[in-house]
């Protein structure tokens, strides 16, 4: 029990840091969008390509955590879409739906969970984790809401705004960038690694409180539907999970454990800026976020007991 409360309490007190400065007024309404583009535009790239530039790719290549991890993450994802399209009759909406029941907090909550559970070699999995999350569903709940809004481009022109969409993200092209630094066997040289470092060592932190600032701002509108999205989240996901991990494959215990631990992360904050982008309803997705976010603190502790010594 004092391993689960050392490597969850010090994620769960930065957020709840944010949480207070955020309800307290310490920080501004305007701090949580702030910091979190320091996070997506700064930190999180310095340390994404940093990992991946010293990478060794035939440690991080690993067939089964992809399967078991992207089996569980595609699952919930598909399930959640296809009942709420047929209940609600919105592709758009039942896809941010989708999106929320399957949408781990890899980056924010996945990275540094990984690295105090599972040691600096946790990267390599966060970091797997995290290019699945936002290069494949991210970019699928994207092309289904397109589809969905019937726009006059057609599924080409939808695929073709999600590429280029890609292309510019940096969480997407820092890892990129960093894999072919590494495969032209280039070294980084003394002061950019530790320009990189300096850079990198800001984003956890920086990125939980600015959770908890998210976290705390107040969401308008209807929220009714956000219990069934946390369940499919918190426990539907990491049962799928760990069936594909331990049954069918029987995984390594490192990569096992690593893809139940990451597959029973909250919700990330994807799912609310597609619906802010696209002008949807953020209530629901806003409650998913913070229900899981606290709901994690039972499930995550659930695991953490079962996989630690």
């Amino acid at each position: 029990m004092s391993t689960v409360l050392n490597v969850l309490l010090p994620i769960f007190g930065l957020i709840l840091v944010g949480y207070l400065c955020r309800r307290s007024n310490r920080l501004g309404p305007t701090a949580a969008s702030e910091m979190n583009r320091f996070v997506v535009w700064l930190g999180l790239p310095a340390l994404l390509f940093s990992l991946t530039a010293k990478a060794d790719w035939a440690h991080i290549w690993q067939p089964g955590f992809l399967l078991a991890f992207t089996g569980g993450t595609l699952a919930v994802f598909l399930l959640t879409l296809a009942y709420r399209w047929k209940t609600t009759g919105s592709l758009v909406d039942a896809s941010i739906d989708g999106l929320s029941a399957g949408y781990a907090n890899t980056g924010y909550i996945g990275i540094p969970l990984c690295v105090l559970v599972l040691g600096e070699d946790g990267m390599a999995p966060a970091l797997i984790a995290s290019l699945i999350v936002v290069c494949l569903l991210f970019a699928l709940a994207v092309v289904c809401i397109e589809v969905g809004l019937q726009s006059q481009k057609g599924l080409g022109g939808a695929i073709a705004q999600v590429s280029l969409a890609l292309l510019k993200n940096p969480l997407v092209v820092a890892p990129v960038l960093g894999a072919l630094w590494s495969f032209g066997g280039l070294s980084l040289a003394p002061a950019l690694d530790e320009f990189l470092r300096l850079l990198g060592a800001a984003t956890v932190p920086c990125a939980l409180v600015s959770l908890g600032l998210f976290l705390a701002q107040r969401q308008s509108g209807p929220a009714k539907g956000a219990w069934p999205l946390v369940a499919l989240k918190l426990v539907l996901q990491p049962l799928v999970t760990w069936f594909i991990a331990f049954v069918l494959l029987d995984l390594p215990p490192f990569w096992a454990h690593a893809a139940l631990l990451l597959s029973a992360l909250p919700t990330g904050t994807g799912p609310f800026m597609l619906a802010e982008y696209y002008q949807r309803q953020a209530a629901l997705v806003s409650r998913a976020i913070l229900f899981s976010t606290l709901g994690s603190l039972l499930t995550l502790s659930l695991i953490l007991l079962l996989i630690t010594p």
